[in-house]
């Protein structure tokens, strides 16, 4: 199991645990019947471990195996819940470095090898 302290996580802290987007989590419980997270009185998704487990089992389907979102579907119902690979290499919290700031860095080194090349293919 994850974390056994505490018996339900809000959206942030499994965002935190995952290295997801509050928006992706929402799409994929639109997408994933497995993934139905509890909701509070207030209307707050509680998410337990198990849930947390199967989160990371699509993020591993779709990023470091490459399905797409209908081969991820289909995967995840051929798996049973006792299953789900424990041991995937996916990190349980977020990197030191958040990706869309690695993303702008990825975004200016780019940015700097197009202009090298645009100098390079001007007369």
């Amino acid at each position: 199991m994850l974390d056994n302290k505490k018996t339900y996580y809000s959206i942030s802290e499994v965002c935190t645990k995952t290295s997801l987007e509050p928006h992706v989590l929402r799409y994929w419980e639109s997408e994933f019947g497995q993934l139905r997270p509890k909701k509070n009185r207030a209307g707050n998704r509680a998410y337990r471990d198990k849930d947390i487990e199967i989160i990371r089992y699509i993020k591993y389907l779709l990023y470091e195996e490459q399905y797409t979102i209908p081969g991820a579907k289909k995967k995840l119902a051929e798996t049973k819940e006792f299953d789900i690979p424990s041991q995937m290499q996916m990190p349980l919290v977020a990197p030191a470095q958040p990706a869309h700031q690695s993303n702008g860095n990825l975004i200016r080194e780019v940015s700097q090898e197009l202009k090298s090349v645009l100098q390079i293919l001007r007369p």
